[in-house]
């Protein structure tokens, strides 16, 4: 893109908010609005309301931009604007991340906000679009017509944010439950893994994930190449064609400089359910208690809960519990940062994107290895309606989604699996870091869905 000349037309500040550590969003609203003639004050991450606020004011911003990716942020930023509200501050705000809904946005946090004057960014060309208006002074003009179409079309149902299910709120029956868990486990044979503990693999071969990779998610979600009418299969034809090009020069200069490190570490605990928890035991005595995850339950489909799909603590039986970690390393990190910081846009955009995608992808390598050392899954099935016939059972589950929300939960499986040999680490917010990296609990049972609560 082209950095447009002449007069700035006005500043803001671009802050993704405390406790956050994604920053991809945020700094392509940064590029767009950069190369369109705005002066852009990027805090970065994990920045506290006093930080935005010292900036605005020290810059004379006449605009905030918040960011966040976690349904934690969701929150953050609504404290945000109560806090400004306090202080007195009347500075249009957008708020962006895939956690949000512009109802959300625009009514829970606008009531937040004394002023009323916040608006829902689904992505960086709506920032731009907002960032003229408010250079315009036709922000408010804005937000008007929005609450208007809001009223004509009438609230219908909201989704709400940060708030527990009802299902999880609900008396547990635990005779019901053990019930229910024991026809669950009626015919399903507990696999016995080749060892107990944790196990590391060091530096996975890129190209060993490349069969992996989604690459549909690669061009569509996190490169931003649109489907532009074309039905699925005619876009991918022509992604094949004119985008695997680009994903083989990323994969090329990844691999020559060293760029994208996959390691994981993996293992087998004793595990069993005990009401909505999953308990793991000591391999040595399985008596001794080790960690413990409390999860919610389906609010449909018979309330199912994670842990139902594990013997009864009270049987007296250990079931096993597959436990992952895995990350891309830090160096892709700061690559993408220093490219970011020379202006290499595109390349930044494609080393990000790439990152998050392998990280999937190692994490299904991973989990294809546990399959396969259970004694249902094959190493070297690569397509996957294959997998399905060959055996695909069982669900990894991992961390800040509905069926496993608690991201500190996090913390027990990374000091069991022995996660820093690999330099996996948990924040002071309960996030991964590297960024690059996924934590997971993988089920054998043949029934064990992913789920909304």
């Amino acid at each position: 893109m082209e950095r447009a000349e002449g007069r700035q037309k006005g500043t803001v500040v671009l802050a993704t908010v405390k406790g956050d550590v994604h920053d991809i969003g945020k700094n392509l609203v940064d590029i767009i609005l950069t190369n369109n003639g705005y002066k852009v004050v990027n805090l970065g991450i994990k920045q506290p309301i006093e930080n935005i606020l010292t900036a605005a004011a020290e810059h004379g911003a006449d605009a905030i931009g918040m960011s966040g990716l976690l349904v934690k942020s969701t929150v953050v930023m609504r404290e945000n604007l109560a806090r400004m509200t306090e202080e007195g501050v009347e500075t249009p705000v957008f708020l962006g991340g895939a956690a949000l809904t512009r109802d959300y946005v625009e009514t829970d946090c606008a009531a937040a906000y004394g002023c009323g004057r916040v608006a829902y960014a689904r992505d960086a060309f709506d920032g731009l679009d907002l960032m003229a208006k408010v250079a315009a002074g036709e922000f408010d003009a804005e937000l008007a017509a929005r609450r208007q179409r809001r009223q004509g079309r009438g609230t219908g149902s909201r989704r709400r944010l940060g708030r527990p299910s009802e299902a999880a709120e609900r008396p547990i029956d635990l005779r019901e439950i053990r019930i229910r868990r024991d026809e669950l486990a009626d015919g399903v044979v507990v696999p016995e893994p080749p060892f107990w503990g944790a196990r590391l693999l060091e530096r996975v071969p890129v190209d060993a994930l490349v069969p992996l990779l989604n690459e549909r998610m690669l061009y569509q979600f996190q490169w931003g190449y649109r489907k532009n009418g074309r039905t699925l299969k005619d876009y991918m034809t022509w992604a094949t064609k004119e985008l695997r090009p680009l994903l083989r020069r990323m994969l090329d200069l990844s691999k020559e400089q060293e760029i994208l490190l996959p390691q994981a570490v993996y293992g087998y605990w004793p595990a069993g359910g005990e009401g909505n928890d999953v308990v793991l035991f000591d391999p040595d005595d399985r008596n001794r208690e080790v960690a413990r995850f409390t999860l919610p339950r389906q609010a449909s489909n018979g309330g199912l809960c994670v842990a139902d799909f594990l013997r009864d603590v009270a049987s007296g039986e250990r079931d096993v519990l597959g436990l992952q970690v895995v990350t891309m390393g830090q160096q892709a990190s700061e690559v993408a940062r220093r490219w970011f910081a020379e202006d290499r846009y595109q390349d930044y955009l494609y080393l990000h994107g790439l990152g998050v995608e392998l990280a999937e992808a190692l994490a299904e390598f991973v989990h294809k290895r546990l399959r396969a050392e259970l004694g249902f899954g094959h190493e070297d099935a690569r397509d996957p309606a294959k997998l399905l016939q060959q055996g695909y059972r069982g669900s990894r589950y991992s961390f800040g989604y509905p069926a496993c929300p608690k991201l500190e939960d996090q913390g027990p499986i990374l000091e069991l699996l022995g996660a820093e040999r690999i330099g996996v680490e948990l924040s002071d917010e309960f996030q991964l870091h590297p960024e690059q990296s996924t934590s997971a609990i993988v089920l054998h049972h043949p029934q064990a869905k992913y789920f909304s609560v």
